[in-house]
C-alpha cells in the first residue's frame, strides 16, 4: 500500500502551552497538515513526556517528538520504561530526543555532571538495549544497571534523537543516534556544517543509514504584507533575549558572529543586543516575513541537509498567524 505524503514542515508547541491546551493544538496541528509535532521538557515547564502522551493520545498520524529531556535528570532504565510505554501504544509514532540539559536547570537539581558527554554516552546506549529488550548489567561514569530489563520491550525500533550543539555531541550522534534536532537560531551555515559532520561520523562508525536532522526555527510569518516589517520588529526582541541568555556558542560561531556577539553582551544585555544587533541576523537566525520569505528559507534549510524544518512560535501575539500562514505551505514540502 502506497503512504500517503507527508509534510517536511513540523510545528513545536512552546512551553509555555497550557497542558490543557496541548491535546487541542496538538489536533489542530494535524488537521493543518503538518508532519511533525514536537513537544519541549524545559525545567520547569512541561513535562516532555506527558506532553507527549496528551499529543499522542489527541492524534491518530502525526509523529510527536520529545525535545529533549535531558540525560542525567531520569535513570536511563526510566526513560527507557517511559519511552517503551508510549512507543507501544502509539505504534511509529513517537520521537524521543535526549540532550544534556540547559546547565542551569539541571544545576537547580544537584544534577551537574562533571562529564556530560559520558552521561548522554551511557544513556542513548542503555536506552537503546532496553527498548530492544535486551538484559543490561553495566556500572558507567553516570549510571548503574544491575540485571535491568523492561517488561514491556518494543518490538519495532524507536527513532532516538539527540539535542546537542558541539562537535563532540554531533560525532555521537552520528556513531549513536538516529536524527538530530537542531536548536531554534541555528543560520542555514550551521545546518550544512552539521550535515557534513553527521554523515563522516556514520561512516566511521560503519553506518550506512542516514541522519534526520530536524531544524526547529524561532518564526514569526505573515499573510499580511503590510504586517512584515512589525513581524520581523517583534521577532527581533525575542531573538536579543535569546542571544544574551545563550551568549557565543557553535550556532552563532557559524556565521562568524560569536565575537560581536560577545562585544555587545559586554556593552549589556537583552537591550543591548536588540538595539545594535545587525538587521541582518533577523534572517539569520530567524524565519520571518511574509509567505514567500518563509518559503525560501525552508527551503534553504533543506538543501543544507535538513530533513524536515519545525516552526517554533516565539512570538505570542503571531502564533496563530504564524501557524496558519506556515500550515498554507505545507503540502509544498513533503517526502
Amino acid at each position: 500500500m502506497t503512504q500517503p505524503a507527508r509534510s517536511r514542515l513540523g510545528v513545536l508547541l512552546g512551553s509555555t502551552t497550557p497542558p490543557e491546551q496541548i491535546g487541542q493544538r496538538s489536533a489542530a496541528a494535524e488537521a493543518a497538515g503538518y508532519g511533525e509535532l514536537w513537544l519541549p521538557e524545559d525545567y520547569f515547564f512541561l513535562g516532555g513526556v506527558a506532553g507527549a502522551a496528551l499529543a499522542l493520545g489527541a492524534t491518530s498520524r502525526v509523529p510527536v517528538g520529545i525535545g529533549v529531556v535531558s540525560s542525567v535528570v531520569r535513570h536511563p532504565a526510566l526513560l527507557a520504561m517511559e519511552i517503551a510505554t508510549l512507543a507501544r501504544a502509539y505504534p511509529g509514532r513517537l520521537i524521543p530526543g535526549i540532550g544534556h540539559g540547559v546547565p542551569a536547570w539541571t544545576a537547580q537539581m544537584g544534577l551537574t555532571q562533571k562529564s556530560p558527554m559520558s552521561a548522554l554516552r551511557e544513556t542513548l546506549t542503555g536506552v537503546r538495549a532496553l527498548l530492544a529488550g535486551q538484559t543490561v548489567d553495566h556500572d558507567g561514569k553516570f549510571a548503574t544497571f544491575r540485571q535491568v530489563t523492561l517488561t514491556h520491550p518494543v518490538p519495532q525500533p524507536v527513532p532516538l534523537f539527540t539535542g546537542v550543539l558541539g562537535d563532540k555531541g554531533l560525532e555521537l550522534t552520528g556513531q549513536l543516534a538516529d536524527g538530530l534536532l537542531v536548536s531554534a537560531l541555528a543560520p542555514v551555515e550551521y545546518v550544512r556544517a552539521a550535515r557534513k559532520k553527521l554523515d563522516a561520523a556514520a561512516k566511521a562508525a560503519g553506518r550506512d543509514e542516514r541522519i534526520t536532522i530536524s531544524v526547529l526555527a524561532a518564526a514569526n510569518v505573515t499573510r499580511d504584507p503590510g504586517e512584515v516589517a512589525a513581524a520581523r520588529e517583534a521577532l527581533k526582541a525575542v531573538l536579543a533575549f535569546y542571544l544574551a541568555a545563550s551568549g557565543p556558542g557553535p550556532l552563532f560561531g557559524a556565521v562568524g558572529a560569536n565575537e560581536h556577539l560577545s562585544a555587545m553582551l559586554a556593552r549589556g544585555g537583552p537591550e543591548t543586543v536588540a538595539a545594535q544587533m545587525p538587521d541582518e541576523w533577523i534572517d539569520i537566525f530567524g524565519l520571518v516575513g511574509d509567505q514567500n520569505a518563509a518559503r525560501k528559507r525552508i527551503g534553504e534549510f533543506l538543501d543544507a541537509g535538513a530533513d524536515t524544518v519545525t516552526v517554533a512560535t516565539v512570538v505570542a501575539d503571531g502564533a496563530d498567524e504564524t501557524l496558519t500562514a506556515v500550515g498554507e505551505l505545507t503540502g509544498e514540502f513533503t517526502y
